[in-house]
């Protein structure tokens, strides 16, 4: 055993004990999963397919640190210029991963909502049916929910609400003088009722939020923490530091809202 697989746990129980704000929403940009590959030696869909261990793993350790919603920026739709043969391969991993959720156990046990945002549109038909039976299967829970992004674009995003919005008017379900921001967010994902994000992180030692999620979370404030190991080399410490960011935040605001 060696220093660091001995210390290691006594300083994530150290941060656990720090938090005592637990964020209600997180979004994690997954950055890193390449570099990570070429850095090992590995192919690159091997890299991609380390990420979605890496976000399985993750998935587990926020329902168990009670973190009720979480969305995953997987595929953006700037992304969809890579090379066929890598798309080919994603979209395979996608679909595996879709599928494998209508038997984890840990998802019918936790109550755990899945669902997909993006633009459906670009999305090939096959990984389409088996992404809508994945939400179909977990239509009904409540207790946490996954949201996993794919095809997804911030400002693609609004643009689409604004659509929809628009079509409301011409029907005369919407009336213009009353449009508001809330009028905005019931829009957004297809009305899906995703909550304002609480803390933003990303993997990879990139500092930017790269279009995501500019509505529920850059115009409600949410904190952010950037962190440089790749996305399959992410680890629960890195969890709880970025958790420990969201923290602080909130007893600075509760100081100042004490102080007047």
């Amino acid at each position: 055993m060696t220093l660091r697989s001995r210390i290691e746990p006594l300083y994530e129980r150290y941060l656990q004990w720090q938090v005592k704000h637990i964020p209600r929403h997180v979004a994690v940009i997954q950055d890193g999963n390449r570099r990570f590959a070429r850095e090992q030696g590995l192919d690159t869909a091997v890299g991609h397919r380390l990420g979605a261990d890496a976000t399985e793993q993750v998935l587990d350790w926020a329902c168990e640190l009670g973190v009720r919603h979480i969305t995953l920026y997987t595929f953006s739709t700037e992304n969809f210029r890579r090379d066929s043969a890598e798309l080919a391969s994603l979209f395979l991993l996608f679909q595996e991963k879709f599928a494998a959720i209508l038997k984890d156990k840990r998802v019918h046990k936790n109550h755990i909502r899945v669902r997909m945002i993006g633009d459906r549109s670009l999305l090939p038909e096959d990984l389409l049916a088996t992404i809508e039976a994945a939400e179909k299967a977990t239509l009904h829970y409540t207790d946490y929910s996954v949201n996993i992004a794919l095809a997804y674009g911030g400002r693609n995003e609004i643009v689409h609400a604004a659509r929809s919005i628009l079509d409301g008017v011409k029907r005369g379900a919407v009336d213009p003088a009353a449009i508001s921001p809330a009028t905005v967010e019931s829009h957004l994902n297809r009305g899906a009722p995703i909550p304002p994000v609480d803390l933003i992180i990303r993997t990879g030692n990139d500092y930017r939020t790269s279009n995501f999620l500019p509505w529920l979370a850059n115009g409600h404030e949410s904190a952010v923490y950037f962190c440089a190991p790749f996305w399959p080399a992410f680890r629960k410490i890195d969890l709880l530091r970025a958790m420990r960011v969201y923290d602080q935040r909130m007893l600075l605001k509760e100081r100042t809202d004490r102080q007047g």
